[in-house]
């Protein structure tokens, strides 16, 4: 059932690094399915990262479980702060001998790759293993995307279930409210001399052409966000002017002289090292459009709008000015 649901979802290359505990997953391995294996979690997280990130999927990925699950979280930290849609299993011990703390018992499964997974979780029943699946899939890939974590008891995979229809479709956008976004292009309209700050999640939105019509269009400088994971301005653009900095003080700093800077799809900001100074410059104001709740609430300065950059570019009233 979950191959068939597997095959339904277009999730057919499995990456991976399996012990005793996933072999009973592999067993009669399907013909039109992928096997990609690796000799190590950490590069089977970071091969299956740039899968999906090059297909705009989620990338299923088998690890074997308790320190092989460990292996793996350093990459996790990756594939979480660059949104990876993963969808990552790894086996435990058979559920007869799990509340004996076993060899492979991999003790408080769904705790161990958190914080950096969006999801977490172990079925109830070997039933529900199918169903699982479907919502880790969901969870993956609706905004902010990222890795998802499955833990799946080896003897799941035995249990008879007669079938499995409850196959589903999630979006993978979300629309800014247009009374915000109205707001917010009438301020960047008033601005005398604004700039944009592009992150990631505008090439990941597919945005890039539209950020260097934006820019033009506004006549405005282009900083590149802090610890950028992927670009997403050309830095041969005559408005490009380089990275923002990382510290409070020298992102300030760079600002001095803009009365606007308009952030999308990045953090405002992810600072290090500390450098004491001001959030902002005297006179400054920030915007930030991003689509994750979580970004939006962990800005330190500026009002935030939530949609996806590449919704919000295209809504925006006259794209800006």
């Amino acid at each position: 059932m979950t191959y068939d649901l597997l095959r339904t979802l277009k999730l057919t290359t499995i990456f991976g690094n399996p012990g005793s505990t996933e072999q009973t997953f592999l067993q009669d391995f399907p013909a039109d399915f992928t096997y990609v294996l690796s000799l190590q979690e950490a590069s089977v997280i970071a091969m299956a990262d740039a899968f999906a990130q090059v297909t705009g999927r989620p990338a299923l990925v088998n690890v074997h479980s308790s320190a092989g699950l460990g292996n793996a979280v350093g990459n996790l930290v990756a594939a979480y702060h660059g949104n990876t849609p993963l969808i990552i299993t790894s086996g435990l011990q058979h559920r007869e001998l799990v509340i004996g703390d076993p060899y492979l018992g991999n003790r408080e499964a769904t705790t161990l790759p958190k914080p950096w997974v969006k999801w977490s979780y172990e079925s109830a029943r070997a039933e529900d293993v199918p169903e699982a699946i479907m919502r880790a899939y969901a969870e993956a890939l609706q905004p902010p995307a990222g890795p998802v974590y499955l833990s799946i008891p080896m003897d799941d995979w035995k249990r008879p279930l007669s079938g499995f229809t409850r196959v589903r479709t999630v979006s993978d956008r979300v629309a800014p409210d247009t009374e915000r976004l109205r707001g917010f292009a009438d301020r960047i309209s008033a601005s005398r001399r604004p700039a944009l700050v592009f992150g990631p999640d505008v090439d990941r939105a597919g945005r890039w052409d539209g950020a260097v019509a934006l820019a033009e269009k506004l006549r405005a400088y282009v900083y590149g966000a802090p610890l950028l994971d992927r670009a997403s301005f050309p830095e041969d653009h005559p408005l490009f002017r380089g990275p923002l900095g990382m510290s409070v003080k020298t992102i300030s700093d760079r600002l001095t002289g803009h009365d606007l800077v308009v952030v999308i799809g990045a953090e405002v900001f992810r600072y290090y090292p500390y450098v004491p100074g001001d959030y902002l410059p005297a006179g400054t104001e920030l915007l930030q459009i991003t689509g994750n709740p979580g970004v939006a609430a962990a800005a330190r300065v500026g009002d935030s709008l939530l949609g996806d950059p590449k919704l919000a570019v295209e809504l925006a009233p006259g794209h800006g000015r």
